[in-house]
């Protein structure tokens, strides 16, 4: 029991934690897509609308949503965990010397996007998540994402964000695999080109909505809009 805990506390251990809840956050951002992408039904929100409240009438939803959060507050906490530690452990001019040469800005700089990720998650648990899970706005789920990117400054940050995030999960992908040992050479090149596909997946489809709703391309937000309460 002891040496479980002190494994986990470990350098290696944090690094496992950070892996597997990478991979099912990844798999959470797969799912969360394709409810959202219900917005383009063109029915006025109605499936996107009864979605949501399948969502929150679920008790296995509900209590996978606990381990969501959970899983969450994990990640990043170990991930600024070991951003301080790695940081901490090796001289600064020979560390940017070598990091710039063999690494990318991104790779090199994941507890700054994370952090970055995490102040847009927060907005966006406020926008959405609080008024209709926590306060119970009258207003239907749909309505209030069609409104919400009206608004050029929160769409354009929308984008920001979800670009940001492409970049993370595309060098986190490829590292969760990497840490949990199953980056075999023969498979590198897959897992690489799997890893950017799925962070290209995720960044261009949810940068979608602010930029269909905000620009009411094929009438998205006119036809939620006009025909929501």
């Amino acid at each position: 029991m002891i040496a479980s805990l002190r494994m986990f506390y470990s350098s290696v251990g944090r690094k496992l934690v950070m892996a597997m809840t990478g991979l099912f956050l990844c798999f959470f951002l797969l799912e969360h897509l394709y409810g959202n992408l219900l917005l383009y039904k063109m029915d006025g929100g109605k499936a996107f609308n009864e979605y949501g409240e399948f969502l929150v009438g679920n008790i296995i939803i509900r209590t996978v949503e606990f381990a969501l959060f959970g899983g969450i507050i994990l990640h990043i906490i170990d991930g600024l965990y070991l951003t301080y530690s790695n940081k901490k452990a090796r001289p600064v001019r020979y560390a940017v010397n070598q990091q710039s040469k063999n690494s990318t800005w991104f790779s090199r700089n994941m507890g700054l996007t994370g952090s970055v990720i995490f102040i847009f998650l927060v907005v966006h648990l406020r926008t959405f998540f609080v008024p209709h899970r926590i306060l119970g706005a009258e207003s239907s789920m749909a309505h209030d994402v069609a409104s919400a990117f009206q608004s050029g400054m929160y769409a354009s940050l929308y984008v920001a964000a979800m670009l940001l995030l492409g970049a993370h999960l595309n060098h986190g992908f490829q590292s969760a695999f990497q840490t949990l040992g199953w980056n075999n050479h023969k498979y590198a090149s897959a897992i690489k080109t799997a890893g950017t596909l799925y962070a290209l997946l995720i960044a261009v489809g949810f940068s979608s909505f602010p930029i269909f709703f905000h620009f009411d391309i094929m009438g998205v937000a006119s036809n939620i809009l006009h025909t929501t309460l």
